[in-house]
C-alpha cells in the first residue's frame, strides 16, 4: 500500500524538532512492504500546496498525521495549535479519499478529543510503530480493524486498550534517507536519539506516562550507537537524546557513553537529566563521549514543593550534580516550574534564589502548570474547583496557586532583569 505520513508540527520552542517518532513508523511500515513518503511541515511555507502536490502525484491509500503539541504551554497567552492541523486534515480530504489516521505524543494524551476535533477517521494511541503496520495490512486486505490494540475509530471508540513494544530492538530505527529532507532544510540540524521509552517516576503534572507508559523499555546500547555512527558517516555530528531521563537507569547510560567513546565518533550532544543518582563516573563518561549540555529539570528549590510534585530528589542533590557537570565544562540548562500546588511567595523566592546560586548557563522559567488528564494535578485542580469534572482539558487549562496571579508575573519580570544567567 502507498502510505503518506505527515509531521504536522511547525513549532520551534527551543529548536526545530525532527519527527523521529513518525520516522520510526515510516521505517516499520517500509519494512512491512509498504511504499512510504514522509513530509515534514516544519520548514514548509505553504503546507496546502505541498500536500496537494504529494497527494495528487503519489495517490496514497492511507494518510497518517503525527501530532506533537496541542498548545505551547504558555499560561499568560496560550496558543492552541490544532487549528493548523485541522487545515491539513481538510486538505487531505479535499484531494484524497484515503483514510486519515492520527498519532503522535499530542494525540496519545487526548485521543478521543483530538480525533473528534480534527474529524479524522481513526487514531493510534501509544507505540504507533507496532500498531500502524498491522492497520495497513488489514486495510490492504479489507479485513476488520475493530480489534487492533490502541486503534480508536471515530464514532466507534477504542476497540482494545493500547499496547507498548516490550522489545525495542525488534523495531527498526529510521535510516538517514527517511529524515534527509528534514536535515537538508535545517541550517543547524541536531539529530534526535531515543534510547528508551516509558517513565515510572509519576511526577504529579507530567503527561509522559500517558504517551509512553510507566515501564522503561530500552534499546541495546550497541544498536543505539550503531545508529548514531550511521549518521556520523552521513556527515552529522550534533545529536540530542530525547529520553526524558537519560541517566535512568544509570548503568545503561554509562554503557551508552562508553560505546560512543570506544567508537571515537567525535560527536557533540546534549540530554535531559533527572537530578538524582548521578555520580562522578557518569559525568566523566558523558564528558568523554561528547556531552556538551545537560537539561536539569529540578523545577523548584523548595523541598516542600518538590515533594508535592512527586520529585524524588532534594535541592542539595541538584546542587551537587550541577557542580559536577560544571567541573567538567558541561553547560547546565535549568528549569523552574512555578505556581504548582502549595506554592507561596516564600517558596517562589526560595526557588529563584536557589536557581541563581547554581550559576547556570541558562534557565527556563514557567509560571502556571498545564493540567493534563489522568494526572495527580488534574485531581487536585478538580478538588479545588479550578476545573470541573467534565472539563475538556484539550483546550489549555493551568494550575496557579491562589494569591500568585498578579504577584508572580511581576516578580519574575523584575528577577529576569537582574539574573546573571540567560533566561529562555
Amino acid at each position: 500500500m502507498k502510505v503518506l505520513l505527515v509531521s504536522a508540527n511547525t513549532e520551534q520552542f527551543n529548536m526545530p524538532a525532527m519527527p523521529l517518532g513518525l520516522a520510526c513508523v515510516a521505517a516499520t511500515a517500509g519494512e512491512a512492504g509498504h511504499e512510504v513518503v514522509l513530509i515534514d511541515m516544519m520548514f514548509e511555507t505553504d503546507a496546502g500546496a505541498v500536500l496537494e502536490k504529494s497527494i495528487t502525484e503519489f495517490n496514497p491509500g492511507c494518510i497518517g498525521i503525527s501530532i506533537r503539541n496541542i498548545d505551547d504551554q504558555n499560561y499568560q497567552t496560550p496558543a492552541f495549535l490544532l487549528d493548523k492541523v485541522k487545515e491539513i486534515v481538510a486538505t487531505c480530504r479535499k484531494f484524497s479519499s484515503a483514510p486519515v489516521v492520527l498519532g503522535g505524543a499530542g494525540y496519545s494524551i487526548f485521543p478521543e478529543d483530538v480525533l473528534s476535533y480534527l474529524s479524522a477517521d481513526m487514531g493510534i494511541e501509544g507505540d504507533g510503530d507496532i500498531v500502524f503496520p498491522a492497520l495497513l495490512d488489514r486495510l490492504a486486505k479489507n479485513i476488520d480493524i475493530a480489534k487492533i490494540p490502541g486503534l480508536r475509530v471515530r464514532g466507534a471508540g477504542l476497540g482494545r486498550p493500547r499496547i507498548y513494544a516490550d522489545n525495542l530492538d525488534r523495531l527498526p530505527l529510521p535510516g538517514a534517507n527517511i529524515l534527509s529532507s528534514s536535515v537538508s532544510k535545517n541550517r543547524d540540524p541536531w539529530i534526535p536519539v531515543q534510547t528508551r521509552r516509558g517513565c515510572p517516576l509519576k511526577c504529579s503534572y507530567c503527561s509522559t506516562p500517558a504517551i509512553e507508559g510507566t515501564i522503561i523499555r530500552k534499546r541495546s546500547p550497541e544498536i543505539v550507537v550503531n545508529w548514531i555512527e550511521s549518521w556520523v558517516e552521513a556527515g552529522c555530528r550534533n545529536f540530542y537524546f530525547v529520553d526524558n531521563t537519560f541517566n535512568l537507569p544509570s548503568g545503561y547510560a554509562k554503557e551508552i557513553c562508553r560505546k560512543i567513546t570506544e567508537r571515537g565518533l567525535g560527536i557533540s550532544w546534549y540530554c535531559i537529566l533527572y537530578p538524582k543518582n548521578v555520580d562522578r563516573e557518569l559525568v566523566e563518561l558523558m564528558a568523554k563521549a561528547g556531552c556538551r549540555q545537560v537539561s536539569l529539570g529540578f523545577e523548584s528549590g523548595s523541598e516542600r514543593i518538590l515533594k508535592n510534585l512527586n520529585k524524588r530528589f532534594s535541592p542539595g542533590e541538584v546542587r551537587t550534580i550541577s557542580g559536577m557537570f560544571a567541573d567538567y565544562g558541561i553547560e547546565r540548562f535549568g528549569f523552574l516550574l512555578l505556581g504548582s500546588p502549595g506554592e507561596t511567595r516564600e517558596t517562589v523566592e526560595k526557588s529563584l534564589a536557589f536557581a541563581e546560586s547554581l550559576a547556570l548557563d541558562a534557565l527556563k522559567l514557567t509560571a502556571g502548570v498545564r493540567i493534563y488528564p489522568g494526572t495527580e494535578l488534574a485531581v487536585i485542580a478538580e478538588k479545588e474547583g479550578i476545573i470541573s469534572p467534565r472539563c475538556n482539558l484539550l483546550y489549555p487549562r493551568f494550575y496557579l496557586a491562589g494569591g500568585l496571579e498578579e504577584w508572580l508575573p511581576e516578580t519574575l519580570n523584575k528577577w529576569k532583569a537582574s539574573c546573571s544567567c540567560m533566561i529562555r
